[in-house]
């Protein structure tokens, strides 16, 4: 007689490959949604039903709709079977949404949190590499990316992300951002961009998106990462023979700690190499900014609007 449904006999690595779920996926829904009480083994293995494998599926399917697994956990199964289906037909009846648009860029975003909240690194990259592919370069770091981090963020500062949850994003993201970064091939006579964050500053997104910017349009970039020191840098921008140093301060609050920094940095630079900063620590300090003649970008937009104008001027001359 042929085992009946509800049989617990699946072990979890059977059900990833079968849901196209991870098992880290799998063990997360269950401790933070209760979505699934499998049975053990003598060995205390988990095990799965056919049914708990049929519930996972719709469960995957609602949230690649773009539902949070949080909010569809608690329905029964003919609720969640309906939903399901309503969202698949709304997507099936409208024309292609892509990111290119507010309510593509806001659909996008809400993928991306759902598979972060969910533990699922490749739904997250297979989100953000669509979006690559559908938007321009200026508006899937500046409808995506950058909003995405700042909603992380918000969701670390809420309680709802655990740092699980931060450090799988920051790995999928630094993936997709290197990737995009290489995709563009510079003229062998581009202008030399060096991207970092100073000694102190483990914060390195900001940098990241400054170098994806500047190879969008054309700049050779050089992208070294958090916490360099002041001499480390200043050694790779006369190697690489680079016209910018762009540095990313976001937890550097203090006017004496800012000094300290710049003032080391553009110690140690040739100074014909121009030094911009961004991030929300340079907000506030114009003074020490002023001392070491830095060019504070405000935002992404306005790092591509001065780096357009430095690469259409003759390099000043020591």
């Amino acid at each position: 007689m042929p085992p009946s449904a509800n049989d617990k006999r699946h072990p979890i690595q059977v059900v990833a490959r079968r849901t196209g779920l991870s098992a880290d996926v799998l063990r997360a829904w269950e401790r933070r949604y209760g979505v699934l009480d499998p049975a053990r083994s003598a060995g205390r293995r988990r095990l799965y039903s056919d049914e708990d494998i049929d519930y996972l599926r719709l469960l995957k399917r609602a949230t690649a709709a773009g539902r949070n697994v949080g909010e569809v956990a608690g329905l029964g199964r003919p609720a969640l079977e309906a939903m399901v289906r309503e969202d698949e037909a709304a997507v099936a009846s409208r024309p292609a949404e892509t990111v290119g648009g507010p309510e593509g860029a806001e659909r996008t975003l809400e993928q991306a949190l759902a598979a972060i909240l969910a533990l699922d690194g490749p739904a997250l990259d297979a989100v953000l590499r669509r979006a690559m592919i559908e938007a321009d370069a200026p508006r899937f770091l500046d409808a995506v990316v950058a909003p995405l981090l700042v909603r992380i963020g918000e969701q670390w500062r809420d309680g709802e992300a655990t740092p699980a949850h931060e450090h799988l994003a920051s790995g999928v993201l630094r993936a997709v951002l290197s990737d995009f970064t290489r995709a563009f091939i510079p003229r062998a006579d581009a202008p030399r961009l060096l991207s970092a964050s100073p000694q102190g500053e483990r914060h390195e997104f900001g940098a990241m998106l400054a170098a994806a910017a500047a190879a969008a349009i054309g700049w050779r970039v050089t992208y070294l990462g958090g916490d360099l020191p002041a001499d480390a840098s200043a050694a790779a921008a006369r190697q690489t023979d680079a016209a910018v140093v762009a540095l990313s301060l976001v937890h550097l609050e203090s006017e004496a700690d800012m000094s300290h920094v710049l003032g080391a940095l553009r110690a140690a630079l040739p100074p014909d190499v121009v030094l911009l900063v961004g991030g929300a620590a340079a907000k506030g300090h114009a003074r020490a900014l002023k001392d070491v003649d830095a060019l504070v970008v405000s935002d992404l937009g306005a790092l591509r609007t001065t780096l357009v104008s430095l690469a259409a001027e003759p390099r000043a001359t020591a």
